[in-house]
């Protein structure tokens, strides 16, 4: 899958839920849920600018802990979005710790919080120095399906039911710009943060005539400039195509409503990410628990055209038998003569 992100599940099926992607070519990542986070090294951790957090069960935010831990002592603002009840779920974490210490750090590092009703988003800030007070009133503005947005990308967020309100998450990628190798090579140019000041210009629509400057820094801190007009590097280096969708659902009873809605908000993913935590001969026990078995996962994946799924967020009593429940995900999604290809519909990231 061609795209400026490079999603991947954090723990294997049967452990935590969670998300990592890191963005090609720049520092920086964010996070679909908040299970256990011991995968990702602290370099990884430091990259996360924005979580999204489905619900607050233990095993889908016990690594805010974790990540509060790393981003303390540091000038940074981590923002965070949750279902309604999220501002009250973060001010219980908070509130488990003494903060008399921090008033004497040097940075600034703030908590933005956002919990997601139907019909509006409500946010607020919460500031180390302050040792987290809480500020009482939080701005609000209306919700219509799109939770943060970027000249690149936009989050989107729909809210399904398991047994309390879960956010379903959709990443999308307004334009796909991929970097030619052999390209940058025959110009003689390195891989720098360069290439994502020439990703948002393309992005930007600026004028294709204009130059652009290309720097970079050599060993002993020599900065070397070199200048394109910018449709000359565009025709050089850069594959341009429409943008993909990344969707993650988990912790969904499959009720009509809930079916329709993940249907309807997964539609026309490039990968889908989505629970199967149940066999359907446990059917009853998915439902009871409020989860989806590997059958309903595979349909739910090809009625939404989703062009590659994967499964993950598996029950432990099948932890002898994964296999099950990729091969019956697979079969539901009308593949079931894949040469043996693991976890659904693998992308090729």
């Amino acid at each position: 899958m061609n795209s400026s992100f490079l999603p991947r599940l954090v723990n294997d099926p049967f452990s935590d839920p969670g998300l990592f992607i890191p963005f090609l070519f720049e520092k920086r990542a964010l996070m679909f849920d908040l299970g256990d986070l011991s995968p990702l090294s602290p370099r990884d951790l430091l990259k996360i600018t924005h979580v999204f957090v489905t619900h607050t069960h233990m095993d889908h935010f016990v690594g805010f802990d974790t990540l509060l831990r790393i981003f303390l002592g540091r000038d940074k603002t981590l923002h965070l979005f949750g279902p309604p009840d999220f501002f009250e779920r973060v001010e219980g974490k908070l509130a488990g710790y003494t903060w008399n210490l921090v008033r004497e750090y040097d940075n600034n590092f703030l908590l933005e919080v956002n919990e997601v009703h139907p019909e509006k988003i409500m946010t607020r800030v919460y500031v180390c120095k302050d040792c987290f007070k809480p500020k009482k009133i939080a701005s609000s503005r209306p919700f219509s399906g799109t939770l943060w947005e970027e000249p690149g990308f936009s989050v989107r967020g729909v809210l399904l039911d398991h047994k309390t309100p879960c956010l379903g998450l959709s990443l999308i990628e307004k334009i796909s710009v991929n970097i030619i190798k052999e390209g940058l090579k025959d110009l003689g140019l390195p891989v720098g943060p360069w290439i994502n000041r020439f990703k948002a210009a393309i992005r930007s629509g600026e004028d294709v005539e204009k130059e652009f400057p290309v720097t970079w820094e050599q060993k002993g801190g020599c900065v070397r400039e070199k200048k394109f007009p910018l449709k000359e590097l565009i025709d050089k280096i850069a594959r341009i195509s429409p943008g993909k969708k990344i969707t993650y659902i988990t912790d969904v009873i499959a009720s009509a409503e809930n079916r329709d809605k993940i249907i309807d908000f997964s539609r026309g993913s490039d990968i889908l990410f989505i629970e199967a935590a149940f066999l359907e001969e446990d059917r009853e026990m998915a439902q009871k628990k409020y989860h989806l078995t590997a059958q309903q996962a595979g349909e739910l994946a090809r009625e939404a055209g989703a062009r590659y799924f994967e499964t993950f967020h598996f029950s432990p009593r099948y932890k002898d038998r994964p296999e099950d429940l990729e091969t019956e995900a697979r079969h539901a999604y009308g593949m079931a003569n894949l040469n043996g290809r693991p976890r659904g519909l693998k992308a090729p990231l």
